[in-house]
């Protein structure tokens, strides 16, 4: 009787690159690498670009070199397209969508979760799936659903900071730690202020595109996030300038 196929959901953050490591060190079987790139318009990527040329031109060719296929998943859709979609029904009807709403974001499960479920669905039945979740993270432990999701890292006792130090022995610590402790879209409702400054600073062209979006007329909320507009981020970030200056 033959195995099932394993595959191990990456998107190339210090957990997930951690979890493939870990197969790979203890002879775990492994049949591919799945990541989904999300896009902010249909030639610039959502990922920050450090991260993004980490991917491509470090960390595929590297995990290809150990014999780990990787397939890179995309949606038809991207941020600009749901943005600048229309409400097509309810008192906001034929308003422009704008913002995603922090904890229910359309461009996570349009962009992200919509092109995996429909690559899960070519997969054989009884696929197994390691997801980078380490040992000390009990909560996101308890919620793997059934015996089809595996983390590498609870079974070998890896922890976040042991995660981090693997991959950095391994030569594939994305450079975004260096400014944030999480991965995410450089447009993210949920970004923090070091990452927003990040942007601010060093992708004045991505900073300037979001400016663009804030512009549009007739939109259903200002907001970026739950308490300020980019407009508002942009300001403040000026303001700081001018008095460090």
């Amino acid at each position: 009787m033959s195995r099932p196929k394993y595959v191990a959901s990456c998107s190339f953050g210090k957990d997930s690159i951690a979890a493939i490591l870990l197969a790979k060190e203890h002879d775990e079987p492994l049949d591919e690498a799945v990541y989904c790139e999300v896009m902010f318009d249909d030639k610039v990527s959502g990922e920050v670009p450090e991260h993004r040329d980490f991917i491509y031109g470090t960390a595929i060719p590297a995990l290809e070199r150990m014999g780990v296929k990787v397939v890179v998943l995309r949606s038809q859709q991207t941020y600009v397209g749901l943005f600048t979609g229309r409400v097509t029904r309810g008192p906001k009807k034929g308003m422009v969508r704008s913002f995603p709403i922090c904890g229910r974001c359309a461009v996570q499960r349009d962009c992200k979760i919509k092109p995996i479920e429909q690559y899960k669905k070519s997969l054989p039945s009884g696929t197994m799936q390691y997801v980078g979740i380490a040992s000390d993270e009990q909560e996101r432990l308890l919620r793997l659903d059934g015996n089809q999701k595996i983390s590498l890292l609870d079974k070998y006792n890896c922890t976040e900071q042991d995660a981090k130090e693997l991959c950095r022995q391994a030569g594939l610590l994305s450079p975004v730690y260096e400014f944030t402790d999480r991965g995410g879209c450089w447009f993210c409702p949920n970004a923090k202020k070091a990452e927003l400054r990040h942007l601010y600073d060093h992708h004045p062209d991505l900073w300037a595109r979001m400016l663009e979006l804030q512009a549009i007329p007739g939109k259903t909320t200002e907001k970026f996030n739950r308490t300020q507009t980019f407009a508002d981020i942009d300001a403040s970030f000026r303001l700081e300038d001018e008095q460090a200056a």
